[in-house]
């Protein structure tokens, strides 16, 4: 366990924890007090970790995730038990119907841009809650307004589905899944912030009063 414990960097402590809450098999008992383990423990514990930490999953929601990546499903299914487990990127507000026409606009996008997306997906009223919050701010958006972006997030879906092409095995997919859900959403972001200040510098550089950087 020591070893297992050097290589994923998880500590020990947290190893017994996993194995006692059933996220992880046990190992192949060597000795009355000692157990052997393989690479599979190492990626299945990885996974685990990313499940917990990153995403931010309860012990239970993992639970869910990794006895459903064990079932023979294929890679939609797979790929889906991983994003809805995942937390939304925008809480949903407790009235979520959307009476306020948010939820109506989400509906409008999802058509316009012709997306097969579940009835039951918490992505539909978590997008409900990101326009709420705009509008309240004063920046609202209509589903016209949101096409260019979703025209964007849809370029981003395919290069990220091109990087789990070739993969079969369901614990492969289920890693990189997490990995370009979670792990690379901060990357777009910056990199979407790194892109309006090369913008912002093309289209206003010389106004007068530029700080920036300063």
């Amino acid at each position: 366990m020591s070893e297992l414990s050097r290589r994923s960097g998880v500590p020990v402590p947290t190893i017994k924890f996993y194995l006692r809450e059933g996220l992880l098999p046990p190992g192949r008992a060597t000795a009355s007090n000692q157990a052997e383990y393989d690479e599979e423990h190492l990626r299945r514990l990885r996974l685990v970790r990313a499940l917990i930490t990153l995403g931010g999953l309860s012990v239970a929601a993992t639970r869910e995730v990794l006895e459903a990546v064990a079932e023979p499903l294929g890679r939609y299914e797979t790929l889906g038990v991983t994003h809805y487990a995942l937390r939304s990127p925008v809480a949903t507000a407790p009235d979520g119907e959307g009476s306020d026409g948010c939820a109506a606009e989400v509906e409008r996008l999802i058509e316009r841009m012709g997306w097969t997306v579940t009835e039951q997906s918490p992505l539909r009223g978590a997008l409900a809650a990101g326009l709420r919050a705009l509008r309240e701010v004063g920046a609202g958006h209509d589903a016209d307004e949101l096409a260019p972006y979703a025209e964007l997030a849809a370029a981003t879906a395919r290069v990220d589905l091109d990087r789990l092409a070739g993969l079969e095995d369901r614990i492969d997919i289920a890693e990189r899944a997490l990995a370009l859900t979670v792990l690379m959403e901060p990357v777009l972001a910056t990199l979407r912030r790194m892109a309006q200040e090369n913008e912002a510098a093309l289209r206003y550089a010389g106004e007068g009063g530029d700080r920036v950087g300063r």
